[in-house]
C-alpha cells in the first residue's frame, strides 16, 4: 500500500476515533433536549460570564472567579445577565412541567418515590408553584454519567438524595475540583444551569 494512502487512512482513523470519543461526552448530552433551549442557554451563559469578568479566554479563571463570588455571597448577579439569558430563564419556567425538565415543580419532585430528600411543607410561594432543580433529570444524569470526575459524580449523587443544599455550598464543592477535570464541558454545563440559571430563576422578576 502506498505510503501516502496509508498515512491518510491512519489520519482518518484517528479523526473518527476522536469524533466518536467526543460524541460520547459533553455536548452529546444536548441530545436529551429536543427544544434546543439548553444549548442556547449555555452559550448565553458563557457570553455573559466572559463579558463580565474580562479574563480573555482563560475559562478556568473566569469560572472559578464566578464560583468564588457565589460561594462567598459577594456576587451581584444583576450586573451579569444579558437580556437573552433572562428571556431564556422565562422560557425555562414555562416548560417546567414534566420530569425531563431541568427544573420541575416541587409537587412533582415530591411525588418521585425514589427521591429521598427533605422538602418544604408547601409547594407554592405567593401563589406560584415552587420550582426545584431536577437532579434526576436526563440532562444532568447524562453529564454525571459521561464525566471523568469522581468528585463531580459524588456531588451529583449527594444532591440526588438531598436537593436542599445551598447554591453557595455547591459552588464551593465544585470550585475545588482539580483543573484538569474542572475544565470539562460536563462541569461547565452544571455550573451554567445548577448555579447561574438556578439563581436567575429566583430573581428574574427583578429584570424588566
Amino acid at each position: 500500500m502506498p505510503l501516502k494512502i496509508r498515512s491518510r487512512i491512519i489520519v482518518l482513523s484517528l479523526f473518527l476515533s476522536l469524533k466518536i470519543t467526543y460524541s460520547q461526552h459533553g455536548h452529546n448530552c444536548l441530545g436529551v433536549d429536543e427544544t434546543g433551549i439548553i444549548k442556547k442557554a449555555y452559550d448565553s451563559f458563557e457570553n455573559d460570564l466572559f463579558a463580565h469578568y474580562k479574563f480573555g479566554s482563560d475559562s478556568i479563571k473566569t469560572y472559578r472567579t464566578f464560583l468564588a463570588e457565589v460561594a462567598s455571597l459577594s456576587l451581584d448577579l444583576k450586573k451579569i445577565p444579558s437580556k437573552n439569558s433572562i428571556k431564556l430563564v422565562r422560557e425555562f419556567k414555562k416548560i417546567a412541567n414534566d420530569k425531563t425538565s431541568l427544573w420541575i415543580k416541587l409537587s412533582e419532585y415530591e411525588n418521585q418515590k425514589a427521591v429521598k430528600k427533605s422538602t418544604p411543607t408547601t409547594s407554592k410561594k405567593n401563589g406560584e408553584e415552587i420550582l426545584i432543580f431536577n437532579y434526576r433529570g436526563g440532562f444532568i444524569q447524562c453529564l454525571k454519567n459521561t464525566s471523568n470526575s469522581d468528585d463531580f459524580k459524588n456531588i451529583i449523587t449527594t444532591l440526588e438524595e438531598d436537593g436542599n443544599v445551598s447554591t453557595s455550598l455547591i459552588s464551593q464543592k465544585i470550585y475545588y475540583i482539580p483543573d484538569k477535570e474542572f475544565s470539562s464541558i460536563e462541569i461547565k454545563n452544571f455550573i451554567a444551569f445548577d448555579i447561574y440559571y438556578s439563581i436567575l430563576m429566583i430573581i428574574e422578576k427583578a429584570f424588566k
